[in-house]
């Protein structure tokens, strides 16, 4: 009798048996050769699964990622107050625990610009989607709290591309001492301006 094998499952086993690999190397000294061996399968095998090692490390963010939300969305349901559900979302771009998701994801990007995959510019359009309403979700409970004032509604989609364009800004140019009291410093003075006085 034939085994059965689970093609998803194995292209996810072999994109995660790559992660030390892609994190000590990075993706331009990765080969097929390397990947095969670290994933304990033939150098043929790998197309079967890949056209490509940008797809490798696709797989991977993918993965990572949705590990990732399920672990923030655990984490954002012990907290009870806007502002501190505002920057545990944003401690992904500085946290040790996401270090390894944030070096993999700045590869990812860079794939994206450089290569233009469309399956990848849709993953990154989805990703900023289900941010984007997530984070809305969070203000709307503020709001109804009585927390932020109905106005912090107009800031939701600002909110993300701004924590994702300081780290990007940040791994490009000069960076800052410290992401997390740069961020933090800028959630606190918007809710300054967005909270509720009693």
């Amino acid at each position: 009798m034939a085994i059965i094998v689970d093609k998803k499952q194995k292209r996810k086993d072999i994109a995660l048996s790559c992660k030390k690999l892609i994190l000590e190397n990075g993706i331009s000294n990765l080969t097929v050769s390397k990947v095969a061996k670290t994933a304990g399968i033939g150098k043929g095998t790998i197309y079967e699964y890949f056209k490509n090692k940008d797809e490798i490390v696709f797989e991977l963010v993918n993965v990572l990622m949705q590990e990732h939300n399920i672990a923030k969305e655990k984490k954002l349901s012990h907290l009870t107050t806007t502002k501190g559900k505002i920057k545990v979302f944003f401690d992904f771009f500085y946290n040790d625990e996401d270090f390894e998701l944030r070096e993999l994801y700045k590869q990812f990007i860079a794939i994206t610009l450089i290569s233009k995959p469309e399956n990848m510019i849709a993953f990154q359009a989805e990703c900023f989607d289900i941010y984007t309403t997530w984070i809305d979700r969070i203000v709307q409970e503020g709001i109804s709290n009585k927390e932020l004032i109905p106005h912090a509604k107009e800031l939701v989609g600002g909110l993300f591309t701004y924590a994702q364009g300081v780290f990007i800004i940040n791994e490009t140019t000069n960076p800052t001492e410290d992401l997390k009291i740069q961020i933090n410093s800028q959630i606190d003075t918007l809710f300054s301006l967005l909270e509720v006085k009693s």
